[in-house]
């Protein structure tokens, strides 16, 4: 099975925390047994702003680890990240009209996942498994 990784694993892995990073290095190596490794693009671009990573750095990174970089989102991702965006936002307004806290990217990384049958790895599944019902779930 085909894994996507959600940024904060990544973010994890390169944590100067041991026992953070090892975690970290546990769940993808456990996946990688299962299967291909995947970022979507707004992973990519959320790990830009990461300290000392640019570009280049990425890219050998990426290469390297042999995790594909999916450059492609198609409609229907788009339109499921709308629908778990819109449904969100409609939770918060809920909880006495509380803001908006997540980002689009969340919704598209879950979306990306969601719409090509992939599981998902993150460290944070409760947005997920509110946003996505039926997205395959592991958490690190």
């Amino acid at each position: 099975m085909t894994t996507v990784i959600d940024t904060n694993v990544i973010v994890a892995l390169w944590d100067r925390d041991l026992a953070l990073s090892t975690t970290a290095q546990s769940a993808l190596d456990a996946a990688l047994q299962q299967g291909a490794l995947i970022v979507p693009a707004p992973v990519f671009a959320e790990l830009m702003a990461a300290p000392c990573r640019n570009e280049r750095f990425l890219d050998a990174f990426f290469r390297d680890t042999g995790i594909l970089v999916d450059w492609n989102l198609d409609q229907r991702a788009w339109r499921v990240a709308g629908r778990a965006l819109q449904g969100y936002a409609a939770r918060r307004r809920k909880q006495r009209g509380s803001a908006l806290r997540r980002i689009l990217a969340d919704f598209l990384i879950g979306a990306h996942a969601f719409s090509r049958g992939y599981r998902l790895l993150t460290l944070d599944d409760r947005l997920y498994r509110a946003a996505f019902p039926g997205l395959a779930i592991a958490r690190v």
